[in-house]
């Protein structure tokens, strides 16, 4: 247990590390804290000399005077040296957020099946808050606490040694109570993380998701959902309320029972005058300076405990391997064969989802796949994707097997155009040129001609605003005809040498599909060609049919041939096409 608390400490130490600290900002704010700490350690004394000295008649200006100018400069630094750290937080936690940022944009698509996209949000957004906490406001505290506490009992012992240790006794007695005390609180507090991380999540599916709620009647359902979670939450809360409840009263109770005994000792050796009166009340503001470090080394070790949870969360999602990205060769693609040789692929060690499939594509013809639904044919469609690789088998472009190229450059020379047509919350513009380098040279010539070619140039034309009108998040502004004729348009943009379509004809009515049928056709003209197929009207002309069942090739072929061949393919042929 020791050890793997020594593990988890040393991965935030090295995860703070690995963050861009701006150095300059952190040693300023740290020199100011404690200069702030020293002059205020200063003060004490300084009262003591004006109270003992005390009469209208001997009052001393300069010693007035260095009591303000102390003052002055305490607020002075505390000043500077709150917003070097705070600087300091923020950059820290914007460098971990870049740097989380970064990664998740590189994950593969795998780990998105497995995780939910709003705790993976909360990781990114309260966990690095959390760390950042930490840095700019409980690390300083605890730091100038220290030196405050040692600064304070040094002068006390040399000022008064047995009043000083009548004091200290409260330490061990608070210690007792605060240890086991603080341990909970962390425990809560990694609780409530949690919680807040799944509750973000739920939040954010139901929001994404707001036409499937509101038509479905869901919103009974969803408010009993998102009421658990958020009773959930207020049970946590008041776990952390009642620690809290406990820490607070115990700290006044031994403050309290400190001052007072301090008071009426202090006032006894005053009446023997054995202690100035001075001293008495230097002896009593020392003691609130340790009182206070000591009040909040308690949220600090709290707070610890909650960055070290976080820091867990956010490692578990640095050290995911990345998509190769950049990595491989650059390879022109064009006028090459695609061979898919032995494939196999499962998403758990259970679950076979492709079984030992090959076929061949000749450059420039149409390949569809065909088969019942749950066959695997989305599956294939995210292997050639290489949104997932293979468990076995290879999948080769000529003589190359796809996984020796740079993603980079095997994805910028594959256009896809799915059944829903995904766009981003932007303008028309915008979605037409996602993703493509060099967005700035591309002209409003090139954007128009490629409206045309798909057939999207007279609605666009029909918005006040042209190419700069709104999609609307998910394009929900748009119609299904017009996102998928959009669509289209950005895949001639990118002038893509293989093309992939997900029956993008299949949700749309009889006139736009007509018209999305032309354009596809148009896009299809001189490109190897891959499409999943709802529908066999739209196959009937293909150059192959691979058709799969279960994740196994059963038959390959022309509609004629697998007609002829295939019993299966014959009896959907029969039901869709006569």
């Amino acid at each position: 247990m020791e050890s793997e608390q020594k593990n988890t400490l040393k991965a935030f130490y090295d995860l703070i590390l690995s963050a861009r600290i701006p150095k300059l900002a952190l040693t300023v704010g740290l020199a100011g804290s404690l200069i702030t700490t020293i002059v205020g350690l200063s003060i004490p004394l300084l009262t003591r000399e004006l109270v003992d000295g005390f009469s209208i008649e001997a009052l001393n200006p300069f010693l007035i005077a260095a009591i303000v100018i102390v003052f002055i400069l305490q607020a002075v630094t505390d000043g500077i040296s709150m917003y070097a750290l705070a600087y300091t937080g923020q950059k820290i936690v914007a460098s971990l957020r870049e740097k989380m940022w970064y990664k998740l944009l590189r994950l593969p698509v795998k780990y998105f099946d497995k995780n939910k996209s709003g705790e993976t949000v909360s990781r990114v957004v309260n966990d690095t808050g959390i760390v950042r906490d930490l840095i700019s406001t409980h690390f300083p505290q605890f730091i100038t606490g220290i030196i405050t506490i040692i600064g304070a009992v040094t002068i006390l012992l040399v000022m008064d040694w047995q009043m000083t240790l009548l004091m200290l006794i409260s330490v061990p007695v608070t210690v007792l109570f605060m240890v086991p005390l603080g341990r909970k609180m962390a425990k809560i507090s990694r609780g409530l993380q949690d919680e807040t991380a799944k509750f973000t999540g739920s939040v954010q599916q139901t929001l994404g998701e707001i036409r499937l709620m509101k038509a479905s009647n869901a919103e009974e359902t969803e408010e009993k959902k998102g009421a658990a979670r958020i009773e959930e939450l207020f049970s946590y809360g008041l776990r952390e309320g009642r620690i809290f409840a406990l820490i607070s009263p115990l700290i006044y109770l031994v403050v309290m029972v400190v001052i007072v005994v301090i008071i009426g000792y202090g006032g006894i050796r005053v009446a023997e005058g054995t202690m100035t009166t001075g001293s008495l009340v230097a002896f009593l503001l020392y003691l609130f300076q340790i009182i206070f470090p000591i009040t909040t080394f308690a949220m600090f070790f709290t707070q610890l405990q909650k960055a070290k949870g976080a820091t867990e969360r956010i490692i578990t999602i640095l050290e995911v391997d990345e998509e190769a990205g950049q990595q491989g060769k650059d390879l022109d693609i064009s006028g090459k064969m695609i061979h898919v040789k032995n494939v196999s692929f499962s998403y758990s060690e259970e679950d076979t989802v492709i079984n030992n499939v090959s076929f061949d594509v000749s450059p420039g013809t149409m390949v569809a796949f065909a088969g019942p639904s749950g066959g695997g044919k989305t599956t294939l469609f995210g292997l050639l994707e290489r949104f997932y690789e293979p468990s076995a088998g290879e999948i080769f472009i000529g003589d190359t097997p796809i996984q020796d190229l740079s993603m980079y450059s095997w994805r910028k020379q594959i256009g896809y155009v799915s059944q829903d047509s995904p766009m981003m919350a932007g303008t028309i513009r915008e979605n037409l040129c996602y993703g493509l380098e060099n967005q700035e040279g591309i002209t409003d010539e090139r954007l128009w001609e490629v409206a045309r070619m798909a057939y999207a140039e007279q609605f666009i034309k029909g918005f006040p605003k042209g190419m700069d009108t709104e999609v609307g998040e998910r394009g929900v502004k748009l119609s299904g005809g017009q996102r998928q004729r959009i669509a289209i348009a950005r895949a001639f943009l990118r002038d893509p040498k293989i093309l992939m379509m997900d029956e993008a004809t299949a949700s749309l009515d009889s006139q736009s599909e007509g018209i999305v049928q032309q354009a596809l056709t148009r896009l299809m003209e001189g490109r190897t060609t891959f499409v999943i197929a709802h529908r066999l009207s739209t196959i009937v002309n293909a150059d192959k049919i691979v058709f799969i069942e279960k994740g196994k090739v059963t038959g390959i072929g022309s509609h004629k041939e697998l007609v002829a061949s295939h019993d299966l393919y014959r009896e959907f042929a029969e039901q869709q096409l006569t």
